[in-house]
């Protein structure tokens, strides 16, 4: 199967199991049908970075489910100091039109631009493009040696820079970012590593290359936290935290952690019961944990209070895809190749107990604290757990509906369902 075609694929094979468009009546909210039906409507709402409508549609769904689930919810405002609004990116090479991406953040000054010259392949490079490749670490953030990468091909004196990130995917990879990165000197432009052999082809020939970006430059962009509450009066909590922002539609990426943060509090009256409830659905991951922050800052319930935090981070269940005589396919089968549970040493017992048929890395103590959980661990929250991964089209435009399964989905619901009752029942020390 050709990747354009992998959403249809994926509605094809989950249509046949009856999944709707709402979830099923009758149906436990753990089910796979269930949570499905919610990776679904995710997807629906179209990009979900920080600032788009999408998000924006996100939230709302996602306060009047935690409302129907019986919960108080309210929004907590906040600002990000910035955010870039990409509204095209365009490449033509050798007589082709290619998507691009700007890689955050642009030059103020080119918020927009058009750019038609050629690639210089060594020494100075006024007014041309110059090429890097980034061979992919598996991470989701830029780093120092990425930076340091990126000064080199800067002190080139490039116009711009064309990125390509050696993702296995051979397309167009995003890195998270800082509100504290500083503006490249000249615009880095993602192009995938599939169009190589085209930029190849124009290096070798000297003939120019034209980029087009129209966006624009924000500031104080508002965003926020939707949260639900559940307050007992037991001065003891368990928190439930899931980011809802990335760089495109994420899927996988934050559909199967969003869905089982719906499916949780959908059963946390019955089942989590001698306890305080807090779930917060966090904006801003992919320009800085905004949303993360703030809520730590001022709405979650101090350390000593919290039981156990349980954090659904990014593919928790998704499909492995790989290609075979130069197409994409798929056994259905779990994408387990770069998926972490997370444990603090205080609850890694009782997660193993409840996670021991669930396929994943397991990291227990400080080191297990990434993604959202290196603030919470750092704010002084000593009972966490959660899982995070990446997948085939992990922070890429293919990460679609494609990416998932119902069956994928139910027993990371079910493990996180258990593993909360136990913790909830467990009386207090």
């Amino acid at each position: 199967m050709k990747l354009p075609e992998l959403a249809t694929l994926g509605s094809l094979l989950i249509g046949l199991q009856g999944c709707g468009s709402a979830p099923s009546v009758g149906l436990s909210p753990l089910s796979g049908t269930a949570l499905f039906d919610d990776v679904r409507h995710y997807e629906s709402l179209g990009v979900h970075r920080y600032g788009a409508e999408g998000a924006d549609q996100a939230f709302d769904w996602l306060a009047r489910e935690l409302r129907a689930a019986g919960l108080t919810v309210s929004d907590q405002a906040f600002v990000m100091d910035r955010q870039y609004e990409l509204r095209s990116a365009t490449m033509r090479v050798e007589g082709q039109d290619l998507p691009v991406l700007p890689q955050w953040w642009l030059p103020p000054a080119k918020a927009s631009f058009a750019l038609t010259a050629p690639i210089i392949s060594q020494g100075a490079a006024q007014g041309g493009f110059v090429r890097l490749n980034l061979r992919f670490d598996q991470g989701a953030y830029l780093h120092d040696g990425h930076r340091q990468a990126l000064a080199a091909a800067f002190a080139r004196q490039p116009a711009a820079v064309l990125l390509s990130i050696d993702h296995p995917s051979g397309e167009i990879f995003t890195y998270n970012v800082a509100q504290t990165d500083i503006p490249w000197p000249v615009p880095v432009i993602l192009v995938a590593p599939r169009h190589a052999a085209l930029l190849d082809a124009a290096q070798r020939s000297g003939r120019p290359v034209s980029v087009a970006i129209d966006g624009s430059h924000r500031s104080a962009v508002a965003g926020r936290n939707v949260i639900g509450r559940l307050d007992r009066g037991k001065g003891r909590a368990v928190v439930v935290s899931t980011p809802v922002t990335g760089w495109h539609i994420n899927t996988c990426e934050r559909g199967p952690g969003i869905a089982t943060f719906l499916a949780l509090a959908r059963v946390a009256r019955e089942r989590f019961t001698d306890v305080d409830l807090v779930f917060v659905a966090t904006a801003g991951h992919e320009i800085g944990h905004g949303g993360m922050e703030r809520f730590l800052h001022d709405e979650a319930p101090p350390p000593a209070q919290v039981a156990a935090w349980a954090h659904l981070g990014a593919s928790l269940a998704c499909v492995g895809w790989r290609q075979q005589d130069g197409q994409w396919v798929s056994d259905g089968k779990l994408d387990a190749r770069a998926r972490y549970l997370n444990a603090s040493t205080d609850l890694a017992a009782l997660v193993q107990r409840h996670f021991e048929s669930i396929e994943a890395v397991r990291l227990v103590g400080p080191r297990a604290a990434i993604g959202e959980l290196r603030e919470v661990h750092s704010a002084g929250y000593t009972n966490f757990f959660g899982m995070a991964g990446s997948h085939s089209f992990f922070h890429t435009l293919h990460d679609t509906l494609a990416t998932t399964r119902p069956h994928l989905l139910e027993p990371v619901a079910r493990a996180f369902a258990d593993a909360l009752t136990e913790v909830s029942q467990r009386a207090p020390r």
